[in-house]
């Protein structure tokens, strides 16, 4: 069996309290209304039942820690206390006292166990000094002793000790109603991605560009003053080459240029909407069962 604080097993333990917190208040006997200490902290089990209350013993016994089993404290929200059901003070000082740091097992829990078991839950001896007569006439039958119950490691529960670690609807007039309500809240998961790459396409372009090309165009024509005898100076008879002429044509030359030609610009944006979702609630009512008695709630 294990034991947790509340703290550690349920941070938001309060929201189950209406925000009040059992921490810090005022631990008082029964009846004499004698202020012993003030509740530290709670003790569960591994269900989040209530096991014991750590109360220091600040106002009985200075600096002393110890546990005071549930089913032997009234908590009374209504003016912050929490009663004690027979704890007497003789009780408070055999208790082991309590340190956090020291491990809670099943021997120190007898430890606790056994002073709070004495004497309410034990039949005690009788007294050799008690007159035989005294304590019932001759023709009384003896009556069976009350077997004093025995307890094992290997086979303990809490709920064998109602009295320990029962809530004694005699004790505790309060009751309490609960519901359920949903809380609602977002948790932000990953849906996927978007990846954004690039890929080159390839396309033939055409470009028309105008060039000129030489060529040499020989004409014969017959002169105005053709058959005019002309000197033998003038007349220039030669073989071979006697003019030369340079051809020239254009040719295209072509290159490429990048340019921009468009920007993509690339931004998250959120939509908001409702989503609706149900579960189903649970709502304590309270059921009361008076007989022929008259009842009147307010």
């Amino acid at each position: 069996m294990v034991l947790y604080k509340l703290e550690d097993f349920e941070p938001n333990y309060r929201d189950a309290f209406e925000g009040q917190d059992i921490k810090g208040l005022g631990v008082y006997t029964q009846g004499s209304d004698e202020k012993i200490g003030s509740v530290t902290d709670v003790l569960v089990d591994e269900e989040g039942h209530f096991r014991y209350l750590v109360v220091d013993l600040g106002f009985w016994i200075f600096g002393k820690k110890v546990l005071l089993p549930i089913g032997r404290a009234r908590i009374d929200y209504n003016v912050d206390r929490v009663y004690t059901i027979g704890l007497t003070r003789e009780q408070a000082e055999s208790l082991p006292e309590f340190n956090e740091r020291q491990t809670l097992d099943y021997d120190y829990e007898e430890r606790v166990r056994g002073v709070y078991r004495q004497p309410t839950d034990y039949t005690l001896p009788v007294e050799a000094s008690t007159p035989v007569d005294a304590l019932a006439p001759l023709d009384t039958p003896t009556p069976t002793p009350t077997p004093t119950p025995t307890y094992a490691r290997d086979n303990y529960t809490y709920e064998r000790e109602p009295s320990l670690f029962g809530l004694n609807e005699q004790e505790n007039q309060t009751l309490r109603l609960y519901e359920e309500r949903l809380i609602a809240s977002k948790r932000r998961q990953k849906t996927g991605e978007v990846s954004i790459g690039k890929h080159v396409e390839t396309d033939t372009a055409r470009i028309a560009i105008p060039i000129e090309k030489e060529r040499v165009v020989i004409e014969r024509v017959t002169p105005a003053d053709a058959g005019t005898a002309v000197s033998g100076r003038e007349a220039d008879f030669r073989e071979g080459e006697v003019a030369r002429i340079e051809i020239h044509e254009e040719t295209p030359d072509v290159r490429k240029e990048a340019f921009l030609r468009e920007e993509v610009r690339v931004r998250k944006v959120v939509d908001q909407e409702t989503v609706e979702t149900q579960e189903t609630v649970r709502r304590e009512e309270l059921d009361v069962n008076s007989g022929n008695l008259p009842i009147e709630e307010r």
